[in-house]
């Protein structure tokens, strides 16, 4: 069985809550994707399987693969009374309902969530719009980077060289508020189940983005003051130390977190002297004093005790000799052994084909019969032993399942 078994969610195709969709979906609600004529948009998105792109109804869109596993597809026009209605019958089916449209136009179809509602008491509504249902601004134009600007996060992402413009992930804003999006469904789910209720949660992009900046937002609202972005660090109002080091085979890693416990440190000196770099290092001596200290090591009192800042100080410059002189994947296993977090900078296909991924089943073949072969994808990030995720299918072809979904409502 499976986290979200008979669970049962309707999602209104929309590129910004896709994301959600999968998640729910692979962790085994069974996710109905409702599609206008023609499609949704993201099947036309590029990269192609095999570089061919073919007719947006052809099903070789790779975006579109990603984001639609294991969901049911159909086909509805909402704009007539035929659509409206199996709409309607399709939600007095379901435990909730995900959507992206502009505020008012469900409204307008007799759709929204009290309409809904009256046929499904138990329903949870999500609506996921750019500033909320209730803000005139969620009915402009706009593009997960505008929203990433307006919400707030690239302020804080990019490098220490500010001529360089701030970084994002990719759709970023999306993954932000589509995960917003399944953790207010599943507590308002866990709510229904004791009380029998159901609820409209209305979800705004730049809202959920606006929390999700550290202490940016927090550090200007409270203090006045402004935080920095720094290479492959937290950004800070007062620029910390550099973390990022380029290794022996020129690939880079973060020193991450440095000791801070006496047996860290000690494994940390072990390691550097087993290497014959200690002479290199003048302020080995305090790995020595972090090794034997005594009490708790207060982190707080870093920049005005002076035994305390020349420890810590020397654990950072320890790590970041060690990874000039090592390769990269040496670095980690080591800092690994040591019980020291730090990580490689990898690229995206250097972490899908990591050992330890691929341990964790991170790989996952899934059949395209229409092709006639396996494709591999991206796994789950966690693992749940006793409700399994799981990719159950393919994402589906425009209007797949629309017979199968309907005999199954109308028997």
């Amino acid at each position: 069985m499976t986290a979200l078994t008979g669970v049962r969610v309707v999602e209104l195709a929309g590129e910004p809550i896709a994301w959600a969709g999968k998640l729910a979906a692979d962790m085994g609600a069974d996710v109905i994707l409702v599609e206008p004529p023609g499609g949704d948009p993201c099947r036309a998105y590029p990269p192609f399987v095999d570089d061919d792109a073919g007719a947006p109804d052809d099903n070789r869109s790779l975006f579109w693969w990603h984001y639609h596993t294991s969901k049911r597809g159909v086909v509805l026009d909402l704009d007539t009374r035929q659509g409206q209605a199996r709409f309607g019958a399709l939600i007095a089916s379901a435990d909730a309902v995900i959507e992206t449209e502009p505020p008012g136009r469900l409204a307008s179809l007799g759709l929204d969530y009290d309409d809904l509602a009256a046929r499904q008491p138990g329903l949870v509504h999500v609506a996921v719009t750019s500033h909320g249902r209730q803000d005139p601004k969620s009915a402009l134009p706009h593009t997960d980077l505008t929203l990433m600007a307006a919400g707030g996060p690239p302020w804080s992402c990019g490098y220490d060289d500010h001529s360089l413009p701030p970084i994002r992930g990719r759709l970023q804003a999306y993954h932000t508020a589509s995960h917003f999006a399944v953790l207010s469904l599943l507590t308002a789910l866990l709510h229904r189940n004791t009380s029998g209720e159901g609820q409209f949660i209305d979800l705004s992009i730049t809202a959920a983005l606006g929390v999700t900046t550290e202490a940016a937002s927090h550090t200007y609202l409270v203090a006045g003051q402004t935080v920095q972005r720094q290479t492959g660090r937290h950004a800070a109002v007062t620029p910390t130390g550099e973390t990022q080091q380029r290794c022996a085979d020129g690939r880079y890693a973060n020193t991450g977190v440095p000791p801070r416990k006496p047996s860290e440190f000690a494994a940390l000196d072990a390691w550097l002297t087993g290497l014959g770099l200690r002479e290199e290092l003048p302020e080995a001596v305090f790995l020595e004093l972090g090794a034997n200290w005594e009490g708790p090591f207060d982190l707080s009192r870093i920049g005005t005790d002076d035994a305390v800042t020349a420890v810590f100080g020397a654990g950072r410059e320890a790590l970041r000799l060690i990874a000039s002189k090592v390769s990269a994947r040496d670095f980690f296993l080591g800092c690994q052994r040591a019980g020291l977090a730090v990580g490689v900078v990898n690229s995206p296909e250097e972490a899908f084909e990591d050992d330890h991924f691929k341990a964790r089943g991170y790989q996952v073949p899934v059949l395209h019969e229409e092709l006639g072969r396996e494709v591999v994808y991206p796994g789950a990030p966690y693992v749940l032993h006793g409700s399994p995720w799981a990719i159950s299918r393919r994402a589906p072809a425009l209007g797949e399942h629309t017979d199968e979904v309907f005999a199954e409502l109308s028997g």
